[in-house]
């Protein structure tokens, strides 16, 4: 079976790939794979307030265009001390140009965090990483998981792996920022890692 992988983000491909892994009987195809161009409309598939009805959002739209059984995802960081924010607005969390880059966002957002968490102490810095998962078939029916990564953040750059947050987030059962471990401790520990081998285990049932 074909399942179509709904999201522009490199990372977030490699990263879906990586913890799905083999799944014999399947065929995960990106939207590039599915020769899906990009349209501006996909701007405005995450409004909700959630991301359990973001991810379900965006899964269905690229479901009805393709015809597809499709997994999309909406994930993003919530801090306590922010009143969880940025919440479902994570990935554009500082102001910037709509054309900028990833990686442009991606620093312009931690140093909006970090200007917004100065002087706040450390153990009132705890936050998580929230990620929910989507699969929506052919007839529409939908299935959800969500998967939460606990932590801190902290008060300047660890590492240089990952992508988004991940150099500021210290996971509380590694010790360490997504950003300082190997792809594989980051799976086994994250967020998405949770989601989507939940994910998984359903479609193997199925």
């Amino acid at each position: 079976m074909k399942l179509l992988l709904a999201t522009r983000s490199s990372g977030k491909i490699e990263e879906i790939r990586t913890i799905l892994g083999d799944m014999p009987g399947f065929e995960l195809l990106d939207l590039d794979d599915a020769r899906i161009p990009a349209d501006p409309a996909e701007d405005d598939l995450e409004p909700y307030d959630t991301f359990e009805e973001n991810a379900h959002s965006k899964a269905s739209y690229f479901q009805r265009i393709s015809g597809m059984p499709t997994i999309a995802d909406d994930s993003g960081l919530e801090v306590d001390a922010l009143r969880g924010q940025p919440g479902v607005r994570s990935r554009r969390f500082a102001p910037l140009s709509e054309t900028a880059g990833r990686e442009d966002q991606d620093e312009a957002n931690n140093r909006h965090l970090l200007a917004l968490l100065e002087g706040v102490a450390p153990t009132r810095r705890t936050a998580r990483y929230v990620c929910v998962a989507a699969f929506v078939e052919e007839e529409g029916r939908a299935s959800l998981f969500r998967g939460t990564a606990e932590g801190v953040i902290l008060e300047r750059y660890l590492g240089t792996g990952g992508f988004g947050y991940d150099p500021l987030f210290r996971e509380i059962s590694l010790g360490r920022t997504f950003a300082e471990v190997s792809a594989r401790e980051k799976h086994e520990r994250s967020h998405r890692g949770e989601a989507f081998r939940a994910l998984a285990a359903h479609l193997r049932v199925r």
